[in-house]
């Protein structure tokens, strides 16, 4: 289950949807949404009542060296926007869920 959830997102964007009872984690781009609750189920003991996922490509990335340009990409992303029940809350610093 470690292995699905890969780390919180304390984005700005992510502390906005935050007072809808929503989180977000990055997850492994091979997880499928049954995988991504049970994930949160176990780790975090909350109930999640919908997961989202949204796929976000790689960015093309081109620095100029001594050797010339070089081009790169970085790597895909997977993110999953978690609702959580009413009065169900993670507290993501800690890494606890609590009820209550």
């Amino acid at each position: 289950m470690i292995s699905v959830l890969r780390k919180p997102l304390l984005t700005e964007k992510a502390t906005k949807v935050g007072h809808a009872n929503q989180y977000v984690f990055e997850v492994a781009p091979e997880a499928n949404k049954l995988q991504i609750r049970q994930a949160i189920k176990a780790m975090f003991d909350v109930d999640a009542i919908s997961v989202r996922t949204v796929r976000t490509k790689g960015k093309v990335k081109t620095r100029m060296t001594r050797k010339g340009m070089q081009v790169g990409r970085t790597n895909l992303r997977k993110k999953a926007y978690v609702t959580l029940k009413q009065g169900q809350t993670i507290d993501i610093v800690s890494g606890e869920g609590n009820e209550d």
